[in-house]
C-alpha cells in the first residue's frame, strides 16, 4: 500500500477523532513525567540523552524479602560484558502449591531505546504479574538503541533463553519451575522483541535440544510499523498519550540499521510492504492484546490475521477503551481484565506438549 503524504497526515477528519482518554491523576502524572523525558531525551542528531530521560524514569532495585505480595525479587547476571541481566520474580513456596510453576520471560517496552527492569512501572507490573498469573517471571535487561542497534535486542533476548536452558533458574529461588511451559510476553518494543525471539527459537532450536519449550506468547500492544500511515495512526495523532508518529519514527531511526526505512522485516512483519515472516511448525500460540485508543492497533490486528493466515493460532483480546500501555497502570480497570485474559490464555496452553 502507498504510503501517505505528509498532508495527509495531518488532515485526518477530525470528526472522527475521540476525545481525550478520562485517566485517574495518578495515571496522567506518570504519563506526563514519562512522555516529557522522553522528549527531551530523544535528540534530534538521534541520540540520547540518557541523564534527562532519568528526571522520568524513576528506578527500584530488587527485592529478596518478600514483599506486600509475598514476591521475590532478585537481579541474575547473564554476561556482564554487555550488561545483560534479568530480575527474576517468585511467590513464596507455599504459593506453588505441589506442582512446578510456569515461567514467563519478559521483555519490557520504551521503544527499543528507553526503560529497563528496574523502572518502577516495568517492576511493579511484573510482580504483579507474578502473583496474579502463579508463574516465575524473568524480566530481561536488553541493550538499548541507539548506543545498540537492530538485532542486539533480539540478541540478548535470545540468550536469556539459552541460558536459562543451560543452567536453569538461580538456586535462590525457592519455587519448582517447569521450563517446559514457559511463555514470552512483551508490552510495545517487548512485543516486537518477542515475536522475533519466538521465531529464532522455533526456527533454529528444536525443542528436543532445550529444556526450554514456548508454550505461549503474549504480546502487549506490539510495537511494530512500515512506511504507511494506518487510519489508526492517523486518527489518534494528537490524542492518544504516549505514543505519537514523531517519537515512533525517532525509535524506529535509532533502532533499525543506517538507512533502513520502517519496511525493514524487523518493524513490517505484516508482508504488505515485503514478504510475510517465515514461520515454523513449532511457532507458539500467540495471545495478540489491543487497545482502542492505541495508534499502533492496526499493525496488531494485521499480525494476529498474518499469524492466522500461516495457519498459527492467535487470540485476539481487544481493550476499545484502553490507552497504549494501560496494562502499568493497576488502578484503570482494563489493567485488571488484562490480567484474567493472560490467565486464561496460559492455561489453555501450559499443558499442551
Amino acid at each position: 500500500m502507498e504510503a501517505k503524504t505528509r498532508s495527509q497526515e495531518t488532515a485526518a477528519d477530525e470528526s472522527t477523532r475521540p476525545a481525550p482518554p478520562a485517566l485517574p491523576w495518578s495515571a496522567r502524572l506518570q504519563i506526563f513525567a514519562l512522555s516529557a523525558a522522553t522528549d527531551l531525551a530523544q535528540r534530534s542528531n538521534g541520540t540520547v540523552n540518557r541523564f534527562l530521560f532519568k528526571l522520568g524514569d524513576r528506578q527500584t532495585p530488587a527485592r529478596p524479602s518478600p514483599d506486600a505480595l509475598g514476591i521475590r525479587s532478585n537481579d541474575l547476571i547473564v554476561d556482564a560484558t554487555r550488561n545483560l541481566w534479568a530480575r527474576v520474580y517468585s511467590p513464596a513456596a507455599e504459593a506453588a502449591g505441589a506442582g512446578a510453576l510456569p515461567v514467563v520471560v519478559y521483555f519490557h517496552g520504551g521503544g527499543l531505546t528507553f526503560l529497563s527492569p528496574s523502572s518502577l512501572p516495568v517492576d511493579g507490573m511484573c510482580r504483579r504479574f507474578c502473583h496474579e498469573l502463579g508463574a516465575v517471571v524473568v524480566s530481561v535487561n536488553y541493550r538499548l538503541a541507539p548506543e545498540h542497534r537492530y538485532p542486539a535486542a533480539y540478541d540478548d533476548c535470545e540468550e536469556v533463553l539459552r541460558y536459562l536452558g543451560a543452567t536453569g533458574l538461580p538456586a535462590d529461588i525457592s519455587v519448582p519451575v517447569d521450563l517446559s511451559r514457559c511463555f514470552l510476553a512483551g508490552d510495545s518494543a517487548g512485543g516486537n522483541i518477542v515475536h522475533h525471539v519466538a521465531q529464532r527459537w522455533t526456527s533454529s532450536s528444536p525443542p528436543s535440544s532445550n529444556p526450554v519449550r514456548l508454550a505461549g506468547i503474549i504480546l502487549l500492544q506490539a510495537y511494530f510499523g512500515g512506511e504507511e500511515r494506518t487510519e489508526a495512526e492517523l486518527r489518534l495523532e494528537g490524542v492518544a498519550p504516549l505514543v505519537n508518529m514523531r517519537r515512533s519514527d525517532w525509535s524506529w531511526r535509532a533502532f533499525l540499521p543506517e538507512g533502513a526505512d520502517r519496511n525493514h522485516p524487523a518493524a513490517h512483519v505484516t508482508g504488505e510492504a515485503g514478504p510475510e515472516p517465515e514461520l515454523q511448525e513449532a511457532f507458539p500460540p500467540a495471545m495478540v492484546v489491543v487497545g482502542g485508543l492505541d495508534p499502533l492497533q492496526d499493525w496488531q490486528r494485521r499480525y494476529a490475521a498474518m499469524l492466522v493466515r500461516k495457519g498459527k493460532t492467535a487470540r485476539l483480546v481487544e481493550f476499545p477503551d484502553a490507552i497504549h500501555a494501560f496494562y502499568a497502570f493497576p488502578e484503570l480497570p482494563d489493567a485488571v481484565k488484562l490480567v484474567q485474559e493472560i490467565k486464561a490464555f496460559m492455561a489453555s496452553y501450559a499443558s499442551v506438549h
